[in-house]
């Protein structure tokens, strides 16, 4: 049974899958995707590359995720199961870049400026 491994990183996310075929469990930190992420719109956003190419339940997913919050880490997932089906199979690859899955987004979190409250935030005017 052949693994097939991918990463894939979102502002200070990354995520390591492990994918292998089987009955659709995905375990995220040793923990169901259910348990991991309670928000239905985060789940849905891990499963999505697999109901793109209709495979949703052909694989057992272990996810390693470290970083971030849980937006960050559930779009870090996504990336990476976006590149591990293209591996599977190079057919997944056009519907899955149609819909966005294979671009690594490059916003990042603007550091903060000596003289500012925040990075572009200026501190509060006092007149007097």
């Amino acid at each position: 049974m052949e693994v097939i491994s991918s990463i894939g990183r979102r502002k200070t996310s990354i995520a390591r899958i492990y994918m292998t075929s089987g009955k659709g469990e995905i375990t995220v930190n040793n923990k169901s995707v259910e348990d991991y992420f309670p928000a239905g719109i985060l789940q849905t956003i891990v499963r999505q590359p697999l109901n793109t190419v209709g495979q949703d339940g052909n694989f057992d997913i272990k996810v390693n995720v470290d970083g971030g919050g849980p937006a960050g880490q559930a779009e870090a997932i996504r990336l990476a199961l976006s590149r591990a089906l293209c591996e599977v199979d190079a057919e997944n690859r056009s519907p899955l870049k149609k819909e966005g899955f294979l671009t690594r987004d490059p916003r990042m979190v603007e550091r903060k400026k000596y003289g500012r409250r925040k990075a572009r935030r200026k501190f509060q005017f006092s007149k007097r």
